[in-house]
């Protein structure tokens, strides 16, 4: 899920994130189909469909197989710290 504070790209200005510099079709079809059940975030604005660098990254880190941590689960960890840091200092 794209969050608010994520820097948004044009799909393509988003071609040109990816290191192997994709066609804009192919990134359109990444954003529609998706890859081996992946596909690319993106929100439209305007009639404009937009993407951001870390939805790019998300979506390789999953096609690489990585864990990627979605917003909500890092807000919880984050809680989780904070809790931590005020059960010690009082």
């Amino acid at each position: 899920m794209i969050a608010k504070n994520e820097s948004y790209l044009t799909l393509r200005e988003a071609a040109r994130y990816f290191p192997t510099r994709p066609h804009l079709a192919t990134v359109w079809r990444w954003a529609a189909k998706g890859v081996k059940g992946v596909r690319l975030e993106t929100v439209v604005v305007g009639g404009q469909r937009f993407t951001t660098a870390e939805a790019c990254d998300r979506f390789i880190a999953q096609l690489n197989g990585a864990k990627v941590l979605t917003m909500p689960t890092r807000a919880k960890q984050l809680a989780a710290v904070d809790r931590d840091l005020d059960a010690e200092l009082t």
